[in-house]
């Protein structure tokens, strides 16, 4: 099997897909240090959300509830992670990064700052418990 292309910034290049298959893929595509953060981000979202829906689209790992929509996406950027949260403004407290969309706000995870799991997985629960983001 061929290695995934990576596209700008260094995110994996993997056909769109439903299921654990695809997101375990993307992880292990992306690049240095980054890998393993999706790893752990992975592992955070599955522990938080047990029965999570996965899919990757347009080469991101997608992260939802079942008839509620996906709540949680992310996508490698040079420098760090950008994770997605779709309702992002409605969380207490919300993420930290704001969108040009209201609802929207982000995490950037960087390779030489800590992050903050409690934090992360109390954004993820109370995430996964909103209406998200239907595609």
């Amino acid at each position: 099997m061929t290695e995934p292309k990576l596209l700008s910034g260094g995110n994996p290049q993997i056909p769109k897909g439903e299921g654990d298959a695809p997101v375990k893929a993307y992880i292990a595509a992306m690049p240095g240090w980054k890998s393993e953060a999706g790893r752990r981000l992975d592992e955070l979202v599955e522990l938080t959300v047990p029965g999570v829906r996965k899919a990757v689209k347009w080469n991101s790992p997608f992260y939802g509830v079942e008839g509620l929509g996906w709540f949680l996406s992310f996508h490698c950027f040079n420098k760090y992670i950008k994770v997605t949260f779709f309702k992002g403004a409605a969380l207490e407290p919300a993420p930290p990064v704001t969108s040009k969309d209201s609802d929207v706000r982000y995490l950037h995870i960087f390779e030489d700052e800590p992050v903050d799991e409690k934090q992360l997985a109390d954004w993820i629960r109370e995430a996964a418990k909103l209406p998200g983001w239907m595609a």
